[in-house]
Order: structure tokens, then C-alpha cells, then sequence
């Protein structure tokens, strides 16, 4: 049970609910819908698959919701556990007066969640800032996991750019629709994103700011034997990629570690989602 109270749910703006509930309906196949208790609040998990495959839980990168994986939610070979991260955009509620402050609160909010996916080890992976938390949630937890799955990750085996940062800033300090859509339009060079999750990223700007946990890179070398993948986006300007496959190369030799040309990191989710489908369950 939560250890503190939770705000209403009332308070996600219908505008929101509507966008958010769009966007799943594009995914293919049904979607299973869960409210699951933390000590740090309510989180919702959008499961979808078959029940008897091997689950994957996947993390958004910030302000994304668990609704960007979609596309991937096609893949057949996994029972997909896609989870909105606490305190950010979405359709958990947050625990009053309990926010995730550091590292450790947010592995013993996963933990929970895990817990309440039913406890089982899973495949764990996420997209940027997701990377970064499910990275140190292995590093904590190896043993509850079966796997490792990086997209992208942000602060994981490379710092941000700093001109990224600048240019993100406005929209992180202050966000507006137009701001989001005006930094996602240089990220990702002018790709064609999804019409549906472009309102859905208009409509993250009602939300209140939230401070993101931040901490040190997660050290992964006491991971043992458990397999991990990293995938990073070739044209993302968060970061060097090529710099940082070779730092993951580095740090973790018996890992598969690929580049993805032609695609940036807030693309990568979305343009690139076949080619992860197919990248997931690759010898």
C-alpha cells in the first residue's frame, strides 16, 4: 500500500486523458490498463501481448509517457509492460508530499512496481532518461532482471552536450506547446513524428515541473552474467553516440552494442520502432 496519501486523479487535465487514450488506441492489439500502489504513489503500466511471453518493462524518457511505445508494442516475442514514470506526465498519481529525491528512491519505486507485475525477473530496458533509471536499477537489482535493454541512454556512458542542454532548457524551466514542438522539430532534424503523440507532448506542458532525480553515471560492471543491449540513435545531439558505444564497448565487452544510422534520440522510439522490434529479438 502507498505510504502516503495520493493527489486525486481528477486533477490530470481531461485535455490530457483524451490525448493520452488517443495515442494507445493506435497501438495494435489490446491494451491492459494498471494502477499499481508504490510507497512513492499510484503508477500506471499499459501491458500489452501475449500473457505467456517473457514480460519487458520499458521506461519513457522524460515527459514522454509510457504511451511512446507503441510501435515497439508490435513485437510478439515479449509481454510489454510499458510504465509511466512517477511524478512525471502521465496517468499515475504522485504521492503527496513524497517525491522521488534520489537513486534510491527511484529503485524502490521500481521495485514496487516490478512487485506489482508480479514479482517474476523480467526484461528491464528504457529510452534516455528511462535508460538512465533502469541502468541503475540493474546495477542494484542484477538479480531481478533478465535482461538489460539501453536506448539511447542519456548519462549512462556519455555527458549531455552542453548546447543540448542550452537549447533545452526553455522548455524544461518554462514548456509550452510551442516550445516542445519547436525543440523536437531540432532534435530530430524535421522528422515526421506521430500527428497523435505530438498532441499528446502539447498537452505534457499542463503538468507542473518536476525536478528529475539526478545522480552519478550507474556503474555497470558488477552486473555479472546478465545480457545486456544498448542501441544508440547515430544523429542524436544529446550526445556523441559513436563516443559512447565505444565507452559501453568499454565498460561492457560481452554486451551487443549498436549504432542506428539515420535517426536522432527523440526520433528513436517512434521512426525507428520496427527496426528495434527486429533488434530486440536478434540472435
Amino acid at each position: 500500500m502507498c505510504a502516503m496519501p495520493v493527489t486525486s486523479e481528477s486533477a490530470v487535465p481531461a485535455s490530457f486523458r483524451a490525448a493520452y487514450e488517443a495515442v494507445l488506441q493506435q497501438w495494435p492489439g489490446p491494451v491492459e490498463a494498471t494502477r499499481l500502489p508504490t510507497p512513492y504513489g499510484i503508477t500506471r503500466v499499459n501491458s500489452s501481448g501475449a500473457a505467456d511471453a517473457p514480460p519487458l518493462v520499458l521506461l519513457p524518457g522524460g515527459g514522454a509517457t509510457s504511451a511512446v511505445w507503441g510501435g515497439v508494442a508490435a513485437t510478439e516475442a515479449y509481454r510489454l509492460h510499458a510504465v509511466d514514470l512517477v511524478g512525471d506526465p502521465g496517468l499515475g498519481v504522485p504521492a503527496a508530499g513524497r517525491p522521488l529525491r534520489a537513486v534510491e528512491d527511484v529503485v524502490r519505486w521500481l521495485d514496487a512496481v516490478l512487485d506489482g507485475l508480479g514479482g517474476g525477473p523480467v526484461g528491464l530496458g528504457g529510452h534516455s532518461y528511462g535508460a538512465w533509471i533502469a541502468a541503475h536499477y540493474a546495477a542494484r537489482r542484477p538479480g531481478r532482471l533478465t535482461r538489460l535493454v539501453l536506448l539511447d541512454p542519456t548519462r549512462v556512458f556519455a555527458g549531455l552536450r552542453p548546447g543540448y542542454v542550452l537549447r533545452a532548457l526553455p522548455m524544461l524551466v518554462r514548456p509550452t506547446p510551442a516550445r516542445i514542438r519547436g525543440f523536437l522539430a531540432w532534435e530530430t532534424g524535421g522528422a515526421a513524428l506521430d500527428p497523435q503523440w505530438l498532441r499528446l507532448q502539447d498537452e505534457t506542458a499542463r503538468f507542473p515541473t518536476a525536478r528529475p532525480v539526478t545522480g552519478p553515471r550507474p556503474d555497470l560492471r558488477g552486473l555479472g552474467e546478465l545480457p545486456v543491449q544498448a542501441l544508440f540513435a547515430a544523429d542524436a545531439r544529446c550526445h556523441d553516440a559513436a563516443r559512447a558505444a565505444r565507452a559501453a564497448r568499454a565498460m561492457l565487452p560481452g554486451a551487443r552494442i549498436d549504432v542506428f544510422p539515420g535517426v536522432s534520440h527523440h526520433a528513436l522510439p517512434l521512426t525507428a520502432a520496427p527496426e528495434i522490434v527486429r533488434w530486440l529479438v536478434r540472435p
